[in-house]
């Protein structure tokens, strides 16, 4: 009798579900080597820009990072997993970015004239990305037919984004980029274009899977972006002549621009500023990354 039950599975079955592993010894699923997910995610999303930071001159990434700029962000993903180790996911991420000079105020004049630049930004961050996990501990444990409760991930992957870079006067909040705040797309500047509100960036970073049941897991992770442009905040070059503003702006936008690309006389009215000192620093371009809870609904389990 029992031969010929064998013989039923190995007819209606295909090979890959009867070889299926059992779920980290949980006897109640079956799986198959390609695992469907689909999850939310929620957590902070923090840029470092030309603006704010820490005393002394600009340094980078963690040396520069201030934690009072981070801002909410969330998002959602389906994601493809190949034997628990490799895994291809789509995302969609929503958040905002912040940075501001004021911040600086406690360090004195040791700042190479940062405080004292007084510039201050906010942008919408709308992403949408591409990525690939590497589960190393899967990969390599060996025979061992256990999933691991904790499996800590690399991430690598790509992004198109959208921002758009405000500054406050007053009561109002303005777009950064209409007003050409470094004499973009000026005659006077030729090698500076307008840049363009959305663009690709490359992403890398890594987490930790926790699974918490036959259907459901967790990440904690942190991705960070690569741009390809150094205007997430509007700052990146030098101070223009502000009578440009309004050769080539209506009068009423013209000042606007000449209040918000110069703010310095707000805190020194007594600043005379030229033309082409520093603003910003064109060497080093902007990032933004994300720290994120994730929460998925794994699909491909199959019920004995």
């Amino acid at each position: 009798m029992r031969k010929i039950v064998a013989y039923l599975l190995l007819a209606c079955f295909p090979s890959s579900m009867l070889h299926a592993q059992y779920y980290f010894s949980n006897d109640r699923y079956y799986e198959s080597p390609v695992l469907y997910e689909v999850g939310v995610k929620a957590g902070v999303m923090n840029a470092l820009t030309d603006l704010g930071g820490k005393n002394g001159p600009g340094k980078g990434f963690i040396k520069d990072l201030r934690w009072n700029t981070a801002r909410p962000c969330y998002g959602a993903y389906v994601m493809v997993t190949y034997n628990h180790a490799i895994s291809g996911r789509i995302e969609g991420t929503s958040g905002s970015v912040v940075g501001f000079d004021s911040v600086l105020k406690i360090y004195g004049d040791n700042l190479n004239g940062r405080y004292q630049r007084n510039q201050s930004f906010k942008s919408q961050i709308a992403e949408l990305s591409l990525g690939i996990e590497v589960h190393p501990r899967v990969i390599f444990k060996g025979a061992t037919s256990d999933l691991p409760i904790l499996s800590p991930y690399f991430v690598i992957g790509a992004g198109y984004f959208s921002f758009d870079p405000q500054g406050k006067l007053g009561n109002n909040w303005y777009e950064l980029k209409p007003l050409h705040t470094e004499g973009q797309h000026f005659s006077e500047y030729p090698d500076r274009q307008e840049y363009d509100l959305h663009q690709y960036n490359l992403m890398g970073g890594m987490g930790l899977r926790i699974e918490l049941g036959s259907l459901f897991n967790a990440r904690i992770e942190f991705l960070d972006r690569k741009l390809f442009t150094d205007y997430l905040d509007d700052v990146s070059t030098t101070y223009i002549d502000p009578a440009l503003f309004y050769k080539y702006l209506n009068p009423s936008v013209a000042a606007i621009a000449d209040k918000l690309a110069n703010r310095r006389k707000e805190i020194n009215p007594a600043d005379n500023t030229l033309p082409g000192a520093s603003r910003g620093n064109p060497k080093k371009n902007d990032n933004y990354f994300t720290i994120e809870f994730k929460l998925g609904l794994v699909l491909g389990r199959t019920r004995r």
